[in-house]
């Protein structure tokens, strides 16, 4: 018999994918590919069912001959390995992002002969309701929460990109790229408090209170599903911060950075230009510890931003506080500067790495912009924030389009750099 093969990238069968097993069985003997969690994370899809489950939902549709795992979004391992006569997909992958994954299956099946066959996409209320309570599920605070350390697992960097509103969380939940055969995302959200007071028009002195940032949370949460990182700048006092950490918790956020300074908060950017004061370490320390005694569950991170670097205090004040902060129970270490060069941050990495192999270490190259991601990773680092770069594009287009306005008294002039408001509309979707 002819072999055919297909690949699901789901967590639950519908009329579907049901549909399409039908119609590539009238092609021959059925291969089906499931992919792996890695690549399903990758492929801006995080599995709600573990991954032995979801091979067996698979083994038990009736008319499926072979069941396979296929590791990569692109299909080169899995063609070269079964050399198919036909592979099988909905016909949504005629268009869009994943229309480079049909490009690459088509030059792979030109090179001995093999077909591919696009099969008319299932839209039915039944299978949007399904898929739809997929989505739900994602975003239930108990499976967001611990997504974070999921990721940690299955990620070598995970990507966070900063949000401060629905819509901008909409554009880190959706925004999907395709580069060179590779698919790319971004894993998690970081609610800074910078960009939430700028957002707000407030300075950045920790003015908005902590109610107002749950509201930008809860708005957030609303329309996505991935995991968030909360800036909790300094934590405030201890006995303020473990109700941080409960409510935080029990929203469904995933961690929580605090940084070891005390007093009047300021941008760590500005250094040593402005009056910081470095909190002491066993203070700190005790602040971390009271936040994670009063934690119900272990997936909430409390992660340790330190300063010595930002104020100048030297690279052994900065090992010396890591190694504390963990001792107390700090999940995670975050190194800062405000130097255009990471010398000094891979520096940090590889020393801290010599004696610690697992803490996750988080950076937040904003000053020192030119290193990449596989960059970082290869000096021991897991969690890379883009912390600021959606307000900082936002702002000056915003306002040199109100300039324009003025200046023309008209909109015309500036409309051809708007985005049509038909393309806003569709990131938000109905239920």
């Amino acid at each position: 018999m002819k072999k055919v093969y297909t690949c699901f990238c789901t967590d639950v069968i519908h009329e579907g994918h049901l549909n399409l097993l039908r119609e590539a069985a009238k092609y021959g003997e059925v291969t089906v590919g499931v992919l792996s969690d890695e690549a399903m994370v990758r492929f801006n899809r995080f599995p709600v069912v573990g991954f032995e489950e979801r091979l067996n939902m698979v083994r038990a549709i009736e008319g499926v001959k072979h069941v396979v795992v296929q590791t990569e979004i692109m299909y080169d391992g899995v063609i070269a390995a079964l050399k198919p006569d036909y592979v099988v997909h909905g016909d949504n992958w005629l268009s869009g992002p994943l229309r480079a994954i049909r490009d690459n299956v088509e030059k792979l099946l030109a090179q001995y002969g093999g077909t591919i066959v696009d099969i008319p996409y299932t839209y039915n209320e039944e299978v949007r309701r399904v898929d739809l309570r997929i989505r739900e599920r994602l975003a239930m605070p108990e499976l967001r929460r611990s997504r974070l350390k999921k990721l940690l697992a299955l990620r070598p960097v995970v990507k966070t990109l900063e949000v401060h509103s629905g819509l901008t969380g909409l554009i880190a939940e959706k925004t999907i790229v395709e580069h060179e055969g590779e698919y790319d995302q971004f894993d998690a959200m970081w609610v800074s408090s910078l960009c939430d007071s700028t957002a707000k028009g407030k300075p950045d002195i920790e003015l908005v209170d902590m109610t107002s940032r749950f509201r930008t949370i809860d708005d957030i949460m609303e329309v996505t599903t991935k995991p968030i990182i909360f800036d909790g700048d300094t934590g405030g006092l201890a006995e303020h911060f473990v109700y941080t950490v409960r409510s935080l918790e029990r929203m469904g956020v995933s961690a929580v950075i605090i940084e070891d300074k005390i007093g009047l908060k300021k941008n760590s950017l500005f250094g040593s230009e402005v009056e910081q004061t470095q909190d002491t370490v066993e203070h700190f320390c005790a602040k971390i510890a009271a936040g994670k005694k009063i934690q119900l569950t272990d997936d909430f991170m409390i992660i340790a931003r330190i300063e010595s670097l930002i104020l100048d205090r030297g690279m052994d004040d900065a090992l010396r506080r890591a190694h504390a902060y963990v001792a107390a129970g700090a999940d995670g270490i975050m190194i800062h500067s405000r130097k255009k060069s990471p010398d000094e941050i891979l520096a940090f990495c590889d020393a801290f790495r010599s004696v610690n192999k697992t803490t996750p270490i988080v950076v937040v190259p904003t000053s020192f912009n030119t290193i990449t991601e596989s960059e970082l990773h290869a000096h021991g680092v897991n969690i890379v924030i883009y912390a600021n770069q959606l307000t900082r594009s936002a702002f000056p287009a915003m306002q040199q389009t109100a300039s324009d306005i003025l200046r023309y008294h008209r909109a015309k002039e500036v409309d051809d750099r708007l985005m049509p408001i038909k393309d806003i509309i569709t990131l938000i979707e109905e239920l």
